[in-house]
């Protein structure tokens, strides 16, 4: 007699730093459903987390926005999801509602905030989970899964972008600082998407200008899995962008982690003791703008008045 197969569908959330504060809440779940196989759908860079899963089915890269009628897409693609015992969403808005409408599902489920105070996001979605699924876990380390266990090299990774928005990036000449004062204990590695080429080169001027040959520049160059894979094999990370931040943290990584407009106490690493915060205190923040609404000498101010000297006195 055949063994019945446990499905679930999951939609993680879109941005890189937030489906790694998922994980937690999904490891709870397959611990409740350990031969469950899992049906994984989001971003192409999000899914990318859960390639190498052990429970993994499949993953469905939500592409509905590439052409034609985004609706028609997502309806498409939740005819390709098959039946499923479960149908579970980290997202909240009508795309979702949309998408789980056609899913085939004996269960369903939308993300839903249970508290308005101030936690930490990786409670907020094993509170979901939870109240989801009628179950008292709590949530433990973030959890990515790599194909091979990364070789611990002295390496120091600065990291310039920030996805979410201008307003949380830091300022090239002073991540350069860094790296040439520390460049005599590790060898530097720039990280960057394709859109942080331009800031990764300008630091890679004023490591040339200083005379600074350990470097490499990767902005651009790696895939997502390649970027998890170097970001676990680093000494110490320092960056302003939440989604290598969190990967970092998945692997207990030393990281600075820069905040400006956004709210550590809701984003920043979870369970990594070797995460250490840096922030200025501004009656304007955080505003979670994605730019600086503000003009003249108060512009910015929540980075600007970040330096060099206030990372190095924490490494």
């Amino acid at each position: 007699m055949l063994k019945y197969e446990m499905k679930i569908f999951i939609e993680i959330p879109t941005w890189l730093g937030d489906a790694v504060m998922a994980t937690p809440a999904i490891e709870n779940i397959v611990k409740t459903y350990p031969d469950a196989k899992l049906i994984i759908f989001g971003s192409f860079v999000s899914t990318t987390l859960f390639k190498y899963h052990p429970n993994l089915s499949k993953i469905i890269v939500d592409n509905s926005k590439s052409s034609g009628n985004r609706y028609i897409n997502l309806y498409k693609l939740a005819k390709n999801v098959g039946k499923v015992d479960i149908a579970i969403s980290f997202r909240r808005n009508f795309t979702t509602t949309f998408l789980l409408w056609f899913v085939e599902a004996k269960e369903k489920y939308k993300y839903k905030r249970y508290t308005q105070e101030q936690i930490h996001l990786v409670k907020r979605y094993n509170d979901f989970v939870n109240k989801s699924l009628n179950l008292y876990t709590k949530p433990d380390d973030l959890k990515i899964y790599l194909k091979k266990q990364p070789h611990k090299e002295n390496l120091l990774g600065i990291n310039p972008g920030a996805t979410y928005g201008s307003a949380k990036r830091w300022y090239p000449q002073e991540f350069a600082k860094v790296a040439i004062a520390l460049s005599n204990r590790y060898n530097i590695v720039i990280f960057g998407g394709p859109n942080e080429v331009d800031m990764a080169n300008e630091i890679e001027k004023h490591l040339k200008e200083a005379n600074i040959k350990n470097y490499q520049n990767l902005a651009g160059k790696t895939t997502v899995e390649e970027l998890i894979t170097k970001i676990a094999s680093l000494e110490v990370f320092i960056t302003n962008d939440s989604g290598p931040m969190h990967v970092a943290a998945a692997f207990k990584i030393k990281t600075i982690a820069i905040f400006g407009p956004t709210k550590d106490k809701e984003t920043s690493q979870w369970n990594n003791p070797n995460g250490i915060i840096v922030k200025k205190e501004f009656d304007c923040a955080p505003c979670m703008k994605r730019e600086c609404p503000l003009d003249g000498e108060k512009n910015h101010q929540c980075m600007k008045n970040i330096t060099a000297d206030d990372i190095l006195d924490k490494i």
